[in-house]
């Protein structure tokens, strides 16, 4: 819950959803398991990526999502994962930042839980 935007329910939801930490080789990993990577469409010449594939649980993406959305609008606090989504939103857009920063939540998460640690917020913005 260290982490902006994480409140207790998406935690508590993401610890119930995820069960064993060790269950991951790789951490990034858990954004392919809740759904929050692009779909691959590939056949001969084509190869594009699609919208997220949605193949995890709907509850968890939206929870992570509506916790990305906030630590893009309404987190007041800096922090570099604040500093690259709103950055990112620029370039890209609300909705895809909000996308890639719940999958980096996600991420966050897990290996904060697998390393027993808290996140650590930064005093300012290095210029």
């Amino acid at each position: 819950m260290t982490i902006p935007g994480v409140r207790p329910v998406n935690a508590l939801s993401f610890i119930a959803l995820i069960d064993d930490p060790s269950r991951f080789g790789r951490t990034s990993d858990v954004g392919a398991f809740l759904g929050l990577t692009p779909k691959r469409h590939q056949s001969g010449e084509i190869d594009w990526s699609g919208r997220v594939s949605k193949c995890g649980d709907s509850a968890m993406r939206g929870l992570l999502f509506e916790a990305a959305a906030s630590v893009i609008r309404q987190v007041k606090r800096f922090s570099a994962l604040k500093s690259w989504a709103v950055r990112l939103a620029g370039r890209r857009g609300f909705r895809k930042a909000a996308v890639a920063t719940a999958r980096k939540i996600a991420v966050l998460m897990l290996t904060l839980w697998k390393n027993e640690t808290e996140y650590h917020w930064t005093k300012e913005a290095t210029a």
